[in-house]
């Protein structure tokens, strides 16, 4: 009896063991059909940006939380009245964020509520205009001026004092997706988190991120604290106990199926595991809002 409950024992290891290696086989198979998509998409041209837009969104879709939504070609504005450029991804949290303005697929989305922006290209990638596009995005800010009730009181939080003291200010995970043989160039990819290019030879997604922020503590400074000078942020980093957890770097949670790197597996968990440390988006600023459109007077047909 003894005997089978071992040999038993021994069979569901193996199963699980099978089980754990065809989902990393899954992976390296969905990561050359993405690759495929895109470069089909590349060759028809009638239908290239909008095509390679959906299969990237798939992807993201396949991994982010269902908490979050991918929304196609939206305008994000701050309660500065600052509007961002065009973007073609956002992954936003829409559970306690309203929509400033949403008809058909005209969408005006408030900063607090992104998590993840991501800009989609082909091989064409200019400096300026990428400059210019993240530039359009690091201007916008995320306001404290919330009113919630939380566990024990009414927070009311303000320019000094926000109410959710975890995070003063939040800003979206800048994230480039293109089709690119060689890594893009560090002029390009300093102005993103991470970029994510795909090689039509190697049928692989090449996965580089930002390297200025060495560790997950690191991050969670830069994602939750993003209104601070760096010279405040420095400072909050010299006075925090690091754990052996917030000091993990983003390369601790590679994946690897023998000796080949699974590129969409690890994103997965390198993402998520920074969506995590944002966790919510900033509690709503009704009240920055309603000033922000009563400040502005124009109406149409007026004369300055």
């Amino acid at each position: 009896m003894g005997e089978n409950c071992g040999m038993g024992k021994k069979t569901d290891e193996k199963v699980a063991m099978e089980a754990i290696g065809h989902i990393k086989e899954n992976y390296e198979r969905l990561e050359k059909e993405i690759v495929n998509q895109l470069y089909f998409g590349a060759e028809h041209d009638s239908t290239t940006g909008h095509y390679r837009e959906m299969v990237w969104s798939s992807m993201f879709e396949r991994i982010v939380p269902k908490k979050f939504v991918i929304e196609h070609s939206v305008f994000i504005i701050d309660s500065k009245g600052n509007i961002s450029r065009e973007v073609d991804l956002a992954i936003l949290d829409e559970m306690y964020t309203p929509y400033i303005f949403k008809y058909g697929e005209l969408k005006f989305i408030p900063i607090e509520a992104v998590a993840a922006v991501v800009e989609c290209k082909s091989t064409s990638l200019d400096s300026e205009v990428l400059k210019n596009w993240t530039d359009s995005i690091r201007k916008l800010k995320t306001s404290p001026r919330a009113v919630v009730r939380t566990i024990t009181k009414i927070a009311c939080g303000t320019e000094g004092n926000p109410g959710v003291p975890t995070q003063t200010g939040t800003r979206p995970l800048r994230i480039l997706c293109c089709l690119q043989e060689k890594t893009p160039s560090i002029k390009n990819r300093r102005f993103f988190d991470v970029v994510i290019s795909a090689g039509s030879t190697t049928k692989e997604l090449n996965i580089k991120w930002n390297e200025e922020q060495e560790n997950l503590y690191e991050w969670y400074v830069e994602l939750n604290h993003a209104d601070k000078t760096n010279e405040e942020r420095e400072k909050r980093k010299k006075n925090e106990t690091l754990n052996e957890q917030t000091s993990k770097k983003l390369d601790s949670y590679q994946v690897s199926h023998g000796n080949h790197l699974l590129s969409l597996m690890t994103f997965n968990f390198q993402l998520n595991q920074l969506l995590m440390l944002i966790n919510n988006p900033m509690l709503f600023p009704h009240m920055a809002y309603v000033e922000m459109f009563n400040n502005n007077q124009y109406q149409k047909g007026k004369k300055e």
